[in-house]
């Protein structure tokens, strides 16, 4: 009994050390410089893996112990370091998102674009699980699209969300007063009900983002106006109906991905496949997507449930398949 206590008094102790002590990091992540390490292959020219994994967006994630960088900055950083090696000739993009806000994803869709410019680069996008919504639109940029047999893909659209709190307030008794100085200043409000005006207004919004997504989608995939009319529904497709309307290239694998990679950039069979990260693991290889030891989820003292899930719906623009980007 007595050495249990003393372990959980270390603990604490080490913890709280911690927090007020630079010298001492428990969860070694995001203040390491990233470093390249080789997944496979042995040849003079380089392929880079970039894993887009996880909700597009350019907010840090925090923590107890840690603030993570967000994934846009994480992506853009390891561009930065590929553009800086003349060796690297080609990038994979292993893809595993269902999107995330309209404007990182189209910042990250522009990076892709400038990448490639600027290195004349060949990218192939290898989707697995879901790549929908910002997920696909981050991957026309790219070569080819290779995606898995069982990738869900597509949800090409966009939508407006905002919770809404008004029937929660009546019951409560709770009100909200707005002093404006214009009519549609608070439009969007969650405190009270859209008017007819304002929810024309905010479709015009949405199908001009819409009408982006889809004009992206048109210039990169070249498909016609009747499969463009069929995809502008946000529907999703597994891999095989995604073929067949013309939004991938090829059903495969991730070694398939780095085959085609190879290929299009016409190196070597055996050319090195390498990855940034910011630690060193053991027996590494293709499907490991970290960049550190600690992962950067949440460390949560106390599960809030319900209240975390309200306080994640942020008001905004959203390139999302939502049922996948609820977590």
């Amino acid at each position: 009994m007595k050495t249990h206590i003393f372990l959980k008094i270390a603990v604490l102790a080490l913890l709280a050390n911690a927090c007020v002590s630079p010298k001492i990091n428990i969860f070694p992540d995001s203040t390491r410089p990233l470093k390249e390490y080789t997944l496979e292959g042995k040849g003079k020219e380089k392929v880079l893996m970039v894993h887009i994994r996880g909700f597009i967006s350019d907010s840090p994630s925090g923590s107890v112990f840690k603030t993570r960088p967000s994934m846009l900055q994480e992506v853009v950083s390891q561009f930065r370091l590929a553009e800086e090696d003349d060796k690297i000739k080609a990038v994979v993009l292993q893809i595993n998102t269902p999107g995330g806000s309209t404007t990182a994803s189209d910042i990250l869709y522009e990076e892709i674009v400038r990448l490639k410019k600027k290195k004349g680069v060949k990218v192939v996008a290898a989707m697995m699980d879901v790549a929908a919504s910002g997920g696909y639109y981050v991957s026309l940029p790219a070569d080819a699209i290779i995606a898995h047999p069982t990738t869900v893909t597509g949800s090409i659209g966009v939508m407006f969300m905002t919770p809404k709190v008004t029937r929660l307030m009546d019951k409560i008794g709770l009100d909200v007063n707005i002093s404006k100085s214009g009519e549609s200043k608070d439009m969007g409000s969650p405190f009270r009900a859209s008017t007819e005006a304002e929810d024309r207004i905010m479709h015009g919004l949405i199908d001009e983002l819409g009408g982006r997504f889809l004009s992206l989608v048109a210039k990169h995939r070249r498909v016609d106006q009747t499969t463009l009319a069929q995809i502008s529904t946000g529907r999703v497709y597994l891999a095989k109906e995604a073929l067949q309307a013309g939004l991938i290239d090829e059903i495969g694998y991730l070694s398939d991905a780095v085959s085609k990679a190879r290929s299009l950039a016409d190196i070597s069979a055996d050319a090195t496949v390498i990855v940034y990260r910011r630690t060193e693991y053991p027996d590494d290889n293709l499907y490991n997507t970290s960049l550190s030891e600690y992962s950067g989820e949440k460390i949560k003292l106390i599960d809030s449930g319900f209240l975390d899930y309200i306080s994640s719906l942020r008001t905004g623009f959203y390139y999302l398949w939502l049922p996948a980007g609820s977590e």
